[in-house]
Protein backbone atom coordinates (compact mmCIF):
# COMPACT_ATOMS: atom_id res chain seq x y z
CA UNK A 1 0.00 0.00 0.00
CA UNK A 2 1.44 3.40 -0.16
CA UNK A 3 1.69 4.29 -3.54
CA UNK A 4 1.31 8.32 -3.46
CA UNK A 5 4.37 10.33 -2.67
CA UNK A 6 3.80 14.58 -2.43
CA UNK A 7 6.69 15.70 -4.67
CA UNK A 8 6.78 19.89 -4.64
CA UNK A 9 8.48 20.27 -7.41
CA UNK A 10 8.31 19.24 -11.32
CA UNK A 11 6.63 15.86 -10.57
CA UNK A 12 4.78 13.78 -7.95
CA UNK A 13 3.55 9.99 -7.91
CA UNK A 14 0.08 9.52 -8.32
CA UNK A 15 -1.45 6.02 -6.50
CA UNK A 16 -1.12 4.12 -10.15
CA UNK A 17 2.49 4.67 -10.41
CA UNK A 18 3.02 6.89 -13.20
CA UNK A 19 4.12 10.77 -12.91
CA UNK A 20 2.08 13.61 -13.60
CA UNK A 21 3.51 16.19 -15.60
CA UNK A 22 4.66 19.53 -14.39
CA UNK A 23 1.66 20.96 -16.40
CA UNK A 24 -1.01 19.32 -14.72
CA UNK A 25 -2.30 21.03 -12.04
CA UNK A 26 -2.97 19.37 -8.81
CA UNK A 27 -6.76 19.08 -8.27
CA UNK A 28 -8.14 19.56 -11.99
CA UNK A 29 -10.06 16.87 -12.65
CA UNK A 30 -7.83 13.97 -14.54
CA UNK A 31 -9.85 13.55 -18.61
CA UNK A 32 -11.75 10.38 -19.42
CA UNK A 33 -13.52 9.29 -22.46
CA UNK A 34 -16.41 6.77 -23.03
CA UNK A 35 -16.86 4.46 -20.60
CA UNK A 36 -14.72 5.97 -17.50
CA UNK A 37 -15.96 9.52 -18.28
CA UNK A 38 -19.39 7.69 -17.02
CA UNK A 39 -18.15 5.91 -14.47
CA UNK A 40 -16.27 7.71 -12.39
CA UNK A 41 -17.40 6.64 -9.26
CA UNK A 42 -16.34 2.87 -10.19
CA UNK A 43 -12.68 4.77 -10.88
CA UNK A 44 -12.40 6.74 -7.78
CA UNK A 45 -13.40 3.41 -5.69
CA UNK A 46 -10.78 1.40 -7.27
CA UNK A 47 -8.44 3.83 -6.99
CA UNK A 48 -8.25 3.16 -2.98
CA UNK A 49 -9.01 -0.73 -3.23
CA UNK A 50 -5.69 -0.78 -5.62
CA UNK A 51 -3.82 1.95 -2.95
CA UNK A 52 -5.09 -0.30 -0.15
CA UNK A 53 -4.43 -3.91 -1.36
CA UNK A 54 -0.59 -4.80 -1.32
CA UNK A 55 1.66 -7.33 0.63
CA UNK A 56 -0.03 -6.93 3.56
CA UNK A 57 -2.70 -9.54 2.54
CA UNK A 58 -0.41 -12.05 2.42
CA UNK A 59 0.79 -11.54 6.13
CA UNK A 60 -2.26 -11.59 7.80
CA UNK A 61 -3.30 -15.32 7.79
CA UNK A 62 -0.22 -16.56 9.74
CA UNK A 63 -0.60 -13.92 12.41
CA UNK A 64 -4.02 -14.40 12.43
CA UNK A 65 -3.61 -18.15 12.63
CA UNK A 66 -0.99 -17.27 15.83
CA UNK A 67 -3.94 -15.77 17.91
CA UNK A 68 -7.02 -17.46 16.84
CA UNK A 69 -9.46 -16.64 13.79
CA UNK A 70 -11.86 -15.11 15.57
CA UNK A 71 -10.49 -12.71 17.54
CA UNK A 72 -8.25 -11.65 14.35
CA UNK A 73 -11.69 -11.79 12.41
CA UNK A 74 -12.68 -9.06 15.13
CA UNK A 75 -9.09 -6.45 14.40
CA UNK A 76 -9.97 -7.02 10.97
CA UNK A 77 -13.30 -5.35 11.33
CA UNK A 78 -12.49 -2.79 14.19
CA UNK A 79 -8.95 -1.72 12.00
CA UNK A 80 -10.80 -1.32 8.79
CA UNK A 81 -13.68 0.50 10.08
CA UNK A 82 -11.00 2.84 11.56
CA UNK A 83 -9.27 3.23 9.02
CA UNK A 84 -13.04 3.94 6.86
CA UNK A 85 -13.31 6.73 9.23
CA UNK A 86 -9.68 8.00 8.85
CA UNK A 87 -10.48 7.83 4.95
CA UNK A 88 -13.94 9.85 5.64
CA UNK A 89 -11.80 12.44 7.58
CA UNK A 90 -8.86 12.97 4.92
CA UNK A 91 -11.16 13.30 2.44
CA UNK A 92 -12.75 15.94 4.27
CA UNK A 93 -9.71 17.53 4.97
CA UNK A 94 -9.20 17.92 0.97
CA UNK A 95 -12.77 18.96 0.17
CA UNK A 96 -11.93 21.93 2.82
CA UNK A 97 -9.07 23.08 1.60
CA UNK A 98 -8.86 24.91 -2.04
CA UNK A 99 -4.96 24.14 -2.45
CA UNK A 100 -4.63 20.18 -3.50
CA UNK A 101 -1.44 18.85 -1.39
CA UNK A 102 -0.17 15.36 -0.33
CA UNK A 103 -0.48 14.63 3.05
CA UNK A 104 2.74 16.31 4.58
CA UNK A 105 1.17 19.49 3.03
CA UNK A 106 -2.00 18.85 4.73
CA UNK A 107 -0.34 18.16 8.04
CA UNK A 108 1.40 21.41 7.33
CA UNK A 109 -1.44 23.81 6.83
CA UNK A 110 -3.36 22.50 10.00
CA UNK A 111 -0.60 21.27 12.62
CA UNK A 112 2.20 22.97 11.18
CA UNK A 113 6.39 22.58 10.38
CA UNK A 114 6.26 19.91 12.98
CA UNK A 115 3.05 18.09 11.58
CA UNK A 116 4.75 17.83 8.51
CA UNK A 117 7.58 16.33 9.69
CA UNK A 118 6.31 13.62 11.43
CA UNK A 119 4.13 13.34 8.75
CA UNK A 120 6.93 13.24 6.14
CA UNK A 121 9.25 11.14 8.31
CA UNK A 122 6.31 8.45 9.02
CA UNK A 123 5.50 8.11 4.81
CA UNK A 124 9.86 7.69 4.33
CA UNK A 125 9.00 4.29 6.88
CA UNK A 126 6.13 3.64 5.12
CA UNK A 127 8.22 2.99 1.36
CA UNK A 128 11.22 1.60 3.23
CA UNK A 129 9.06 -0.81 4.76
CA UNK A 130 7.66 -2.12 1.93
CA UNK A 131 10.37 -2.14 -0.29
CA UNK A 132 12.03 -4.36 2.18
CA UNK A 133 9.39 -6.44 2.33
CA UNK A 134 8.54 -7.09 -1.24
CA UNK A 135 12.21 -8.13 -1.15
CA UNK A 136 11.89 -10.32 1.15
CA UNK A 137 8.69 -11.38 -0.07
CA UNK A 138 9.62 -11.89 -3.87
CA UNK A 139 12.61 -13.83 -2.68
CA UNK A 140 10.60 -16.84 -1.49
CA UNK A 141 7.55 -16.23 -2.86
CA UNK A 142 10.03 -17.00 -6.10
CA UNK A 143 12.07 -19.43 -4.63
CA UNK A 144 8.52 -21.65 -3.76
CA UNK A 145 7.54 -21.39 -7.45
CA UNK A 146 10.86 -22.79 -8.87
CA UNK A 147 11.82 -25.06 -5.99
CA UNK A 148 15.64 -24.44 -6.57
CA UNK A 149 18.45 -22.77 -5.36
CA UNK A 150 18.28 -20.07 -2.54
CA UNK A 151 15.43 -17.29 -1.85
CA UNK A 152 18.39 -14.99 -1.46
CA UNK A 153 19.42 -15.52 -5.34
CA UNK A 154 15.68 -14.92 -6.21
CA UNK A 155 16.21 -11.54 -4.00
CA UNK A 156 19.17 -10.88 -5.81
CA UNK A 157 17.48 -11.55 -9.46
CA UNK A 158 14.49 -9.53 -8.37
CA UNK A 159 16.12 -6.71 -7.37
CA UNK A 160 18.77 -6.50 -10.46
CA UNK A 161 15.97 -6.46 -12.68
CA UNK A 162 13.77 -3.89 -11.12
CA UNK A 163 16.71 -1.74 -10.20
CA UNK A 164 17.20 -1.90 -13.70
CA UNK A 165 13.59 -0.17 -15.01
CA UNK A 166 13.54 1.72 -11.79
CA UNK A 167 17.02 3.37 -13.56
CA UNK A 168 15.60 3.70 -17.10
CA UNK A 169 12.87 5.28 -15.54
CA UNK A 170 9.59 3.11 -16.95
CA UNK A 171 6.54 3.42 -14.71
CA UNK A 172 3.44 0.85 -14.34
CA UNK A 173 0.19 2.13 -15.16
CA UNK A 174 -3.07 2.32 -13.47
CA UNK A 175 -4.28 -0.58 -16.19
CA UNK A 176 -1.98 -3.11 -14.36
CA UNK A 177 -3.00 -2.26 -10.67
CA UNK A 178 -7.12 -2.44 -11.63
CA UNK A 179 -6.02 -5.91 -13.67
CA UNK A 180 -4.29 -7.31 -11.00
CA UNK A 181 -7.00 -6.25 -8.33
CA UNK A 182 -9.45 -8.31 -10.09
CA UNK A 183 -7.28 -11.27 -10.51
CA UNK A 184 -7.13 -11.31 -7.04
CA UNK A 185 -10.49 -11.09 -6.49
CA UNK A 186 -10.71 -14.49 -8.69
CA UNK A 187 -8.52 -16.33 -6.90
CA UNK A 188 -9.97 -15.96 -3.85
CA UNK A 189 -13.29 -16.94 -5.14
CA UNK A 190 -11.03 -19.95 -6.99
CA UNK A 191 -9.39 -20.71 -3.58
CA UNK A 192 -12.75 -20.74 -1.67
CA UNK A 193 -14.91 -22.84 -4.77
CA UNK A 194 -12.14 -25.95 -4.72
CA UNK A 195 -10.84 -25.99 -1.25
CA UNK A 196 -13.84 -25.84 0.64
CA UNK A 197 -14.19 -29.16 1.85
CA UNK A 198 -10.61 -28.95 3.22
CA UNK A 199 -11.44 -26.02 5.44
CA UNK A 200 -11.31 -27.71 9.06
CA UNK A 201 -13.19 -26.16 11.68
CA UNK A 202 -11.00 -26.76 14.81
CA UNK A 203 -8.62 -24.15 12.95
CA UNK A 204 -10.59 -21.53 13.21
CA UNK A 205 -11.53 -22.28 17.20
CA UNK A 206 -8.21 -21.92 18.62
CA UNK A 207 -7.29 -18.79 20.64
CA UNK A 208 -3.81 -17.97 22.01
CA UNK A 209 -3.82 -14.74 24.34
CA UNK A 210 -0.01 -14.94 24.56
CA UNK A 211 -0.17 -13.44 20.79
CA UNK A 212 -2.65 -10.88 21.13
CA UNK A 213 -0.81 -7.77 19.57
CA UNK A 214 0.58 -9.82 16.99
CA UNK A 215 -1.17 -9.21 14.19
CA UNK A 216 -1.80 -5.60 14.87
CA UNK A 217 0.30 -4.39 13.27
CA UNK A 218 0.58 -6.59 9.70
CA UNK A 219 -3.51 -5.71 9.88
CA UNK A 220 -2.55 -2.00 9.85
CA UNK A 221 -0.35 -2.12 7.34
CA UNK A 222 -2.56 -4.00 4.38
CA UNK A 223 -5.09 -1.30 5.52
CA UNK A 224 -3.03 2.44 4.23
CA UNK A 225 -4.45 3.67 1.57
CA UNK A 226 -4.71 7.41 2.84
CA UNK A 227 -2.48 8.89 0.08
CA UNK A 228 -5.12 8.33 -2.72
CA UNK A 229 -7.25 10.21 -0.88
CA UNK A 230 -6.05 13.48 -2.29
CA UNK A 231 -6.10 11.98 -6.22
CA UNK A 232 -10.15 11.00 -5.74
CA UNK A 233 -11.22 14.72 -6.30
CA UNK A 234 -9.32 14.90 -9.33
CA UNK A 235 -10.89 11.72 -10.44
CA UNK A 236 -14.37 12.83 -9.97
CA UNK A 237 -13.55 15.89 -11.31
CA UNK A 238 -17.45 18.00 -11.35
CA UNK A 239 -18.58 15.12 -8.76
CA UNK A 240 -17.03 15.93 -6.05
CA UNK A 241 -19.82 15.36 -3.89
CA UNK A 242 -19.46 11.20 -4.87
CA UNK A 243 -16.11 11.37 -2.91
CA UNK A 244 -17.77 10.23 0.34
CA UNK A 245 -19.70 7.33 -1.35
CA UNK A 246 -16.09 6.47 -3.45
CA UNK A 247 -14.55 6.39 0.40
CA UNK A 248 -16.94 4.33 1.96
CA UNK A 249 -17.13 1.37 -0.60
CA UNK A 250 -13.57 2.00 -1.32
CA UNK A 251 -12.86 1.44 2.13
CA UNK A 252 -15.27 -1.80 2.77
CA UNK A 253 -14.06 -3.47 -0.53
CA UNK A 254 -10.95 -4.52 0.96
CA UNK A 255 -12.23 -5.47 4.86
CA UNK A 256 -14.48 -8.30 3.13
CA UNK A 257 -11.65 -9.50 1.15
CA UNK A 258 -9.33 -9.82 3.69
CA UNK A 259 -12.34 -11.54 5.76
CA UNK A 260 -12.46 -14.32 2.74
CA UNK A 261 -8.95 -14.36 2.17
CA UNK A 262 -7.87 -15.24 5.79
CA UNK A 263 -11.52 -17.72 6.02
CA UNK A 264 -9.81 -19.51 3.40
CA UNK A 265 -6.75 -19.56 4.26
CA UNK A 266 -6.34 -20.54 8.23
CA UNK A 267 -9.67 -22.62 7.88
CA UNK A 268 -7.54 -24.65 5.47
CA UNK A 269 -3.85 -24.80 6.64
CA UNK A 270 -4.39 -23.72 10.68
CA UNK A 271 -1.32 -22.41 13.05
CA UNK A 272 0.58 -25.67 13.61
CA UNK A 273 1.24 -26.17 9.63
CA UNK A 274 1.73 -22.58 9.67
CA UNK A 275 4.64 -23.06 12.49
CA UNK A 276 6.35 -25.83 10.27
CA UNK A 277 7.71 -23.62 7.79
CA UNK A 278 10.43 -21.24 7.97
CA UNK A 279 9.74 -18.02 9.26
CA UNK A 280 9.44 -16.49 5.34
CA UNK A 281 7.48 -19.15 3.89
CA UNK A 282 4.78 -18.02 6.36
CA UNK A 283 3.30 -15.68 3.43
CA UNK A 284 -0.16 -16.90 2.68
CA UNK A 285 0.14 -17.99 -1.14
CA UNK A 286 3.31 -19.78 -0.32
CA UNK A 287 1.01 -21.94 2.41
CA UNK A 288 -1.42 -22.59 0.50
CA UNK A 289 0.99 -23.83 -2.55
CA UNK A 290 2.44 -26.47 -0.08
CA UNK A 291 -0.76 -27.92 2.12
CA UNK A 292 -3.63 -27.20 -0.53
CA UNK A 293 -4.53 -27.25 -4.45
CA UNK A 294 -1.04 -26.99 -5.88
CA UNK A 295 -2.02 -25.34 -8.99
CA UNK A 296 -4.54 -22.78 -7.24
CA UNK A 297 -1.22 -22.09 -4.89
CA UNK A 298 0.87 -21.64 -8.35
CA UNK A 299 -1.58 -18.98 -9.62
CA UNK A 300 -1.70 -16.99 -5.75
CA UNK A 301 2.16 -17.14 -5.64
CA UNK A 302 2.00 -15.37 -9.42
CA UNK A 303 -0.03 -13.02 -8.71
CA UNK A 304 1.87 -12.17 -5.53
CA UNK A 305 4.91 -12.10 -7.24
CA UNK A 306 3.28 -9.03 -10.08
CA UNK A 307 1.82 -7.19 -7.15
CA UNK A 308 4.63 -6.83 -5.17
CA UNK A 309 6.85 -6.41 -8.64
CA UNK A 310 4.09 -3.15 -9.62
CA UNK A 311 4.30 -2.13 -5.82
CA UNK A 312 7.97 -1.98 -5.70
CA UNK A 313 8.55 -0.31 -9.18
CA UNK A 314 5.89 2.15 -8.05
CA UNK A 315 7.41 3.05 -4.53
CA UNK A 316 10.96 3.08 -5.52
CA UNK A 317 10.81 5.83 -8.18
CA UNK A 318 8.62 7.48 -5.72
CA UNK A 319 11.25 7.19 -2.89
CA UNK A 320 14.44 7.87 -5.49
CA UNK A 321 12.35 11.24 -6.99
CA UNK A 322 11.84 12.22 -3.15
CA UNK A 323 15.72 12.40 -2.82
CA UNK A 324 16.27 13.49 -6.60
CA UNK A 325 13.45 16.66 -6.88
CA UNK A 326 13.16 17.35 -3.08
CA UNK A 327 16.64 17.03 -1.68
CA UNK A 328 18.28 17.67 -5.19
CA UNK A 329 20.93 15.01 -4.58
CA UNK A 330 22.19 13.36 -7.74
CA UNK A 331 20.20 10.68 -9.05
CA UNK A 332 23.20 7.84 -8.71
CA UNK A 333 23.30 8.82 -5.29
CA UNK A 334 19.29 8.48 -4.40
CA UNK A 335 19.33 5.43 -6.44
CA UNK A 336 21.67 4.52 -3.70
CA UNK A 337 19.86 5.69 -1.12
CA UNK A 338 16.53 4.24 -1.96
CA UNK A 339 17.41 0.98 -2.71
CA UNK A 340 20.97 0.11 -1.26
CA UNK A 341 19.04 0.49 2.49
CA UNK A 342 16.40 -2.30 1.32
CA UNK A 343 18.93 -4.92 0.03
CA UNK A 344 20.94 -4.35 2.77
CA UNK A 345 18.38 -5.59 5.17
CA UNK A 346 17.53 -8.22 2.71
CA UNK A 347 20.70 -9.43 2.01
CA UNK A 348 21.82 -9.85 5.84
CA UNK A 349 18.41 -11.23 7.05
CA UNK A 350 17.54 -8.52 9.66
CA UNK A 351 14.55 -9.16 9.75
CA UNK A 352 11.56 -11.26 7.97
CA UNK A 353 8.46 -10.23 5.88
CA UNK A 354 6.11 -10.89 9.04
CA UNK A 355 8.37 -8.34 11.20
CA UNK A 356 8.60 -6.07 8.64
CA UNK A 357 4.91 -5.77 8.01
CA UNK A 358 4.18 -5.38 11.98
CA UNK A 359 6.82 -2.60 12.56
CA UNK A 360 5.68 -0.72 9.19
CA UNK A 361 2.40 -1.08 9.90
CA UNK A 362 2.31 0.18 13.94
CA UNK A 363 4.80 2.70 13.49
CA UNK A 364 3.88 4.39 9.88
CA UNK A 365 0.26 3.47 10.53
CA UNK A 366 -0.28 4.58 14.04
CA UNK A 367 1.84 7.85 13.43
CA UNK A 368 -0.27 8.40 10.11
CA UNK A 369 -3.83 7.51 12.20
CA UNK A 370 -2.82 10.40 15.21
CA UNK A 371 -2.02 12.65 12.85
CA UNK A 372 -4.84 12.85 10.85
CA UNK A 373 -7.20 12.88 13.62
CA UNK A 374 -5.56 15.86 15.05
CA UNK A 375 -5.61 17.17 11.37
CA UNK A 376 -9.36 16.85 11.05
CA UNK A 377 -10.33 18.67 13.86
CA UNK A 378 -8.05 21.65 13.10
CA UNK A 379 -8.97 21.51 9.21
CA UNK A 380 -12.98 22.23 11.06
CA UNK A 381 -11.72 25.53 11.76
CA UNK A 382 -8.86 26.19 9.78
CA UNK A 383 -10.41 25.21 6.13
CA UNK A 384 -10.59 27.70 3.54
CA UNK A 385 -13.71 26.12 0.97
CA UNK A 386 -16.94 25.00 1.75
CA UNK A 387 -16.53 20.96 1.79
CA UNK A 388 -19.09 18.64 -0.54
CA UNK A 389 -19.44 16.46 2.57
CA UNK A 390 -19.30 17.23 6.34
CA UNK A 391 -18.69 14.99 9.08
CA UNK A 392 -19.82 15.36 13.13
CA UNK A 393 -16.15 15.95 15.03
CA UNK A 394 -16.05 12.65 16.39
CA UNK A 395 -14.53 14.13 19.55
CA UNK A 396 -14.46 10.60 21.54
CA UNK A 397 -14.52 8.13 18.67
CA UNK A 398 -11.10 10.49 17.68
CA UNK A 399 -9.39 9.82 20.84
CA UNK A 400 -10.03 6.45 21.27
CA UNK A 401 -8.31 6.13 17.86
CA UNK A 402 -5.38 8.43 19.07
CA UNK A 403 -5.31 5.95 22.26
CA UNK A 404 -5.06 3.15 20.03
CA UNK A 405 -2.23 3.58 17.69
CA UNK A 406 -0.42 5.42 20.00
CA UNK A 407 -0.63 2.20 22.72
CA UNK A 408 0.17 0.22 19.20
CA UNK A 409 3.32 2.62 18.15
CA UNK A 410 4.64 2.30 21.89
CA UNK A 411 3.96 -1.63 22.23
CA UNK A 412 5.84 -1.98 18.87
CA UNK A 413 8.92 0.12 19.40
CA UNK A 414 9.45 -1.75 22.59
CA UNK A 415 9.07 -4.86 21.18
CA UNK A 416 11.37 -4.15 18.15
CA UNK A 417 14.40 -2.44 20.49
CA UNK A 418 14.07 -3.52 24.33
Amino acid sequence: PLLNIFLPRETYINQSGYSRSMFHKRGTALEYQGFFARHRLAIAATTLIGTIIGAGILGIPYVVAKVGFLYGLLLIIVLGIAFMLLNLFLGEIVLRTKEQHQLPGYAGKYLGIWGKRFMTFSMIVSLYGALIAYLIGEGATLHSIFHWGDPLWYTLIFFAVVSFIIYGGVRATGKVELFLISLLFLIVILIGIFSFRQIQPEHLLTFNPLYLFLPYGVILFAYVGLPSIPELQEVLGKERQKMKKAIIIGSVIPIILYILFVLVIVGIIGVEQFELLQPNERIATIALSIYSQPLLGLFANLLAVLSMFTSFLTIGIALVEIYEYDYRLPRQLSLALALGIPLFIALFNLTTFITVLGITGAVAGGLDGILLVLMYWKSKILGDRRPEYSLKPYRLVGILLIIMFALGLLYQLRETFF
